[in-house]
């Protein structure tokens, strides 16, 4: 298949998905009502598409390469923080794990079209 725009990249569609969850828990009870926490994990989650989106857009593999290894640095820090969310009460274990594993999805995924891009001359 060929990427002809970020959209199409799936990595970025996991971390859409990883962002709408992440949001659909920050916004909701006393979560939405701690500030720091909820706009740091909002943020961090959005920050997986938003690399993913901003590094196609630079030109050269290398260059996109960089920011997918930024968005899988912010799919770690969803993952750190939900520890946070979890251990207030804000969230139950089940939302936990399923926000977990959808983080270490979209990491994984990441990961591998990091790998593909290194692997191949002219990808993209």
């Amino acid at each position: 298949m060929t990427i002809r725009r970020f959209e199409d990249i799936e990595g970025w569609q996991l971390a859409r998905e990883l962002t709408r969850q992440v949001y659909a828990v920050a916004m909701r009870g006393v979560f939405a009502k701690d500030f720091g926490l909820r706009d740091q994990m909002t943020r961090a989650s959005a920050s997986t598409m938003h690399n993913i989106a901003e590094g196609f857009d630079g030109g050269s593999n290398a260059e996109f390469v960089k920011f997918l290894r930024y968005s899988q640095r912010s799919c770690s820090e969803v993952q750190s923080q939900l520890y946070v969310a979890f251990d207030q009460s804000y969230i139950s274990q089940t939302e936990f794990e399923s926000i977990y594993e959808q983080a270490a999805l979209t990491h994984a995924k990441v990961g591998g079209f990091i790998r593909y891009l290194l692997n191949t001359p002219n990808a993209r």
